[in-house]
């Protein structure tokens, strides 16, 4: 933004300091005057009978004004000149933290995301603003480094089926013995992952942005809804899904809630055991929190893998029982980025003796009032 130029606040501070001290220096002067009238009286105001003339001794109100007026220009011109000078100097000490925000922000702003502030000294204001300009840096680092290696692993993937499709066209290329309908039952799977995986991208970017409208939510017959959608899924995986829990009002896009449910459902369904497993879906709401939570049986996880398991393209194993409902490795980064643009918060851990355990934590919906 183009900007008429104008007077720094250096300067600025220096004239509020020279203006003060000049008025101060004024009000002192008057007063000293004032105090001083009372004690020195006019000339006119002598009483002198007719015909006889009176000896004044003592200074009078004339006298007064040609010593004091000289006296007093010369102190306000000293003190305009103090205040000039020490003002600067005072201004230039006080701003001194600030021009070294200044300089942060435009190395900032020239793509260095690692410079940091780091003001030292008391707290104060200054500081205050420096310490918070180096938190932003933080959590913007953290975010272009997290979309970045986002971007590299959604390149990664959605390479995969490009170079797989590429292989079956040279293969039926070079091999005319390779019938038509096998080649297109195997070009059919591999369009069907990468619509999979570039609808999941899309709805991760829906989320990220919050474009959505919130309206009152019931989470427990979006868990419902949940279950009997992919109870067919469990009953072909030999998974027994049981749902419980009181009405949770929370408020929200019904769609992606309801995304936030079939994705935890769904995640307890393929990462199961092979045989006998089980998973419980549960919904309550506490104080000013509900909660969501799915739990399943399955194989020991790693403490370090689950907290890794939020990320994007993050699998539990490297081979999913069902290969055609293995996902896409972004099923608990859509809950995560979905459940925190509704100011929530998801919960993962292992559960003893193997299985996993996702808890979603969102804000009750209080009604109209909230």
């Amino acid at each position: 933004m183009t900007r008429a130029p104008g007077l720094s606040v250096r300067w600025k501070l220096t004239l509020s300091y020279a203006g003060f001290l000049m008025l101060a220096g004024a009000l002192l002067l008057a007063v000293v005057w004032v105090f001083l009238l009372r004690y020195v009286p006019d000339i006119a105001d002598r009483r002198m009978p007719p015909g006889r003339s009176v000896l004044i001794t003592g200074p009078t109100r004339s006298d007064l004004l040609d010593a004091f007026v000289p006296k007093a220009a010369i102190a306000l011109g000293a003190l305009l000149v103090f205040g000039l000078v020490g003002g600067w100097i005072l201004a230039g000490q006080m701003l001194r933290p600030l021009a070294r925000i200044t300089s942060a922000t435009r190395v900032a702003a020239g793509g260095s995301l690692a410079h940091r502030i780091r003001l030292k000294g008391r707290q104060d204001e200054f500081r205050e603003l420096a310490d918070a300009f180096d938190a932003m840096l933080a959590r913007l680092e953290a975010h272009v480094a997290e979309q970045q290696r986002f971007a590299a692993n959604a390149s990664h993937e959605l390479r995969t089926p490009l170079a797989i499709t590429q292989t079956l066209l040279d293969v039926a290329r070079s091999d005319p013995a390779l019938h038509d309908a096998e080649l297109v039952e195997r070009l059919h799977v591999v369009n069907a992952r990468a619509i999979e995986l570039t609808e999941a991208l899309l709805l991760l970017s829906r989320a990220d942005q919050r474009s959505f409208v919130r309206e009152p939510v019931d989470l427990s017959l979006l868990a419902e809804e949940a279950v009997e959608t992919l109870l067919p899924l469990a009953e072909r995986h030999g998974v027994a899904l049981e749902a419980t829990g009181d009405a949770t009002p929370v408020r929200g896009s019904p769609a992606l809630l309801l995304q936030v449910a079939a994705n935890l459902v769904h995640n307890a369904i393929v990462h199961n055991l092979p045989h006998g497993g089980r998973a419980w879906v549960t919904t309550a709401a506490t104080g000013e929190r509900a909660t969501l939570t799915v739990e399943s049986t399955g194989e020991p996880l790693a403490p370090e893998l689950v907290a890794t398991l939020g990320e994007p393209f993050v699998r539990r194993t490297s081979r999913v029982r069902g290969g055609a409902h293995a996902g896409v490795g972004l099923g608990l980064a859509i809950v995560r980025s979905i459940t925190e643009a509704h100011d929530g918060r998801l919960v993962l851990a292992a559960r003893p003796g193997g299985g996993f355990r996702a808890t979603v934590e969102l804000p009750v919906d209080g009604g109209p009032g909230r």
